[in-house]
């Protein structure tokens, strides 16, 4: 049977604060058997710079290394072809942190406001702001210019709109969650992949097929960034370990997804954000070729196979991806 494997593989996404990080730095070193002094000398042999005293007063903190220190870090520790993982991982993080920190309260215009403020409270309170006649004369020059610029601009852009129309909302690309998830038919999102076998009873081994979410709590699906837009989907079971889903490419399932133990040449997916017909979703692109994943004979019934096959467009070929 292909779905076996270690489910003890260590994986920086699971870690979800620096904290956390620093936890998954510590356990790598662990694994690697190394030294300090070891991993210093093997970073040198690879040309990085790692100085032993710096890496252990690192994985004594919980604060995020430096990117250039942590790539040096897992290059050492024998797990270089997972450093872009490591270091998008880290990158998260840091934009988690950064997204919820506080920010500072505006002042209080009774108490901190300067003497260039002056004007802009009297007003508020019913008071004619004082300002001088240069002042007037200078503002008014300005608002003049600046309209007489956006006048121009949009003349020689072409813009059918009238000057002064709010511009189209700039839309930011979304990205599936990563991590514990799970991945469903758009059109049937009580439905999740989970691993079964193909309808006709012609390969001994699991595939990706649809079913009741509430029965598919086993195996667990987690989604690994591989860096440069690039994921592996996962599925981690208690008494075979871990698999990853890779299109199969001769034999009797040719084009069906089948959960592999060698993560290292399992498939890798383009995961595509696409809203159509009021369905949002994700498409699921294999990355060696230029079609796409969805359900065999557009199926909406349970155990129906998920399937490579020509890029449509089609509801069948949108999936949810949700945290879980």
């Amino acid at each position: 049977m292909t779905f076996v494997g270690n489910l003890g593989e260590l994986s920086p996404y699971e870690a979800r604060d620096a904290a956390g990080f620093v936890e998954s730095m510590q356990r790598l070193k662990e694994r690697s058997g190394l030294t300090y002094r070891e991993l210093e000398e093997r970073a040198a042999r690879s040309g990085d710079v790692l100085a032993r005293s710096t890496l252990a007063d690192i994985l004594r903190r919980t604060s995020l290394p430096r990117p250039d220190v942590l790539a040096a870090f897992v290059r050492a520790c024998g797990d270089g072809r997972r450093v872009g993982a490591w270091l998008d991982a880290r990158d998260r993080i840091a934009a988690d942190t950064a997204a919820a920190a506080p920010t500072a309260p505006n002042p209080d215009p009774d108490t901190e406001a300067g003497a260039e403020d002056q004007p802009r409270i009297e007003q508020s309170m019913g008071s004619r702001p004082r300002r001088t006649r240069g002042r007037t004369v200078v503002l008014a020059t300005g608002l003049t210019v600046s309209l007489l610029a956006l006048v121009i601009w949009a003349l020689a852009s072409g813009s059918s709109d009238a000057p002064g129309a709010p511009a189209a909302a700039a839309t930011t690309p979304r990205i599936p969650a990563v991590g514990w998830v799970t991945i469903r038919p758009a059109r049937t999102p009580d439905l999740c992949l989970t691993d079964g076998r193909d309808r006709d009873g012609a390969y001994a081994s699991a595939v990706a097929v649809q079913l009741p979410c509430a029965q598919a709590t086993v195996p667990r699906t987690y989604l690994e960034p591989a860096g440069e837009g690039l994921y592996r989907i996962q599925w981690h079971h208690p008494q075979h370990g871990r698999g990853c889903l890779t299109v199969m490419s001769t034999g009797p399932v040719k084009g069906m997804l089948e959960p592999r133990d060698d993560c290292g040449q399992a498939t890798l997916f383009r995961v595509e954000a696409t809203a159509a017909d009021s369905v949002e979703g994700f498409r699921l692109r294999p990355a060696n070729s230029s079609r796409c994943i969805g359900i065999a004979d557009r199926d909406t019934t349970e155990e129906a196979e998920a399937i490579q096959e020509r890029c449509t467009g089609t509801a069948d070929q949108r999936f949810l991806i949700r945290t879980g």
